[in-house]
């Protein structure tokens, strides 16, 4: 019984040596390993990278982001930081590095906060933004090996192109929707050192609303009262009013000239 088991594989062997090598029931794993991009492919993966993602964040910050805010120190730190991220990514993705490690740095540039001034939210939001475009164009599958059986090689995948392409549209769309004034007004806040404390009482709400309406120059449609000195007779109260179309309110709640920033 041994012996004829023995011969059945002996057998199966022999058969499955005699295997055309073109035969495509068998892969040649050392043949597909051995696909390689060229230095060409490289440099026109990097530019499609690149010039996509540059030109998606130039989009948000420009027509969207500083048309409001008029902040230049933000549109040079969110184009720079953007570029940055991306070629980060890309050349993490190339050297196969740990994703715990890229998780990390992720995370790292995702809470980062400068010293000098605390980040607002709508910067925050588009500090967000830039960096989940970024990782997405750096790190999302453009090449694949094909023609695996006979001469494997790198081509560009349009698919994937697309695809990522449409993430961005998608993204783009979102910010332009959410940031149309026809989808909601844009209600903006600013910041008073009041002088006449004797109108911040609760009965005397109208009076101090109209007194403040007078003052500012437009029509407020609530207000909170904060902090108050009654050794200098001041308070500070945060009013709100609607922006009209076209103006920023990037500096309506700074109260100290070194907190400016041009």
């Amino acid at each position: 019984m041994i012996d004829k088991l023995f011969r059945f594989v002996q057998d199966d062997l022999a058969s499955f040596g005699d295997l055309d090598a073109g035969d495509d029931l068998l892969l040649d794993v050392q043949t597909i390993t051995d696909a390689m991009m060229t230095t060409a492919q490289k440099v026109a993966e990097l530019g499609i990278r690149f010039a996509l993602n540059l030109l998606v964040c130039w989009i948000l910050v420009h027509c969207f982001y500083y048309k409001k805010s008029r902040r230049r120190d933000y549109y040079f730190t969110f184009m720079v930081f953007s570029s940055a991220m991306l070629t980060l990514l890309y050349i993490m993705g190339n050297v196969e590095v740990g994703v715990g490690l890229t998780l990390g740095l992720f995370a790292i540039f995702g809470v980062i906060r400068y010293r000098t001034e605390t980040v607002p939210i709508r910067e925050m939001t588009y500090l967000f933004v830039i960096i989940a475009l970024a990782a997405a164009n750096g790190l999302a599958p453009i090449y694949e090996v094909v023609d695996v059986s006979t001469a494997p090689h790198y081509a560009i995948n349009w698919g994937n192109v697309g695809v990522m392409v449409l993430v961005n549209l998608l993204v783009v769309a979102l910010v332009a929707v959410l940031e149309s004034e026809k989808l909601v007004a844009h209600t903006a806040t600013k910041l008073v050192l009041y002088d006449n404390i004797a109108l911040i009482v609760p009965e005397k709400r109208e009076e101090l609303k109209a007194d403040l309406e007078k003052r500012l120059g437009f029509t407020i449609e609530n207000l909170e009262i904060g902090h108050v000195d009654f050794l200098k007779d001041s308070a500070f109260i945060k009013v709100y009013y609607h922006l009209p179309k076209g103006e920023s309110n990037s500096v309506n709640m700074i109260t100290r000239a070194k907190d400016y920033v041009e």
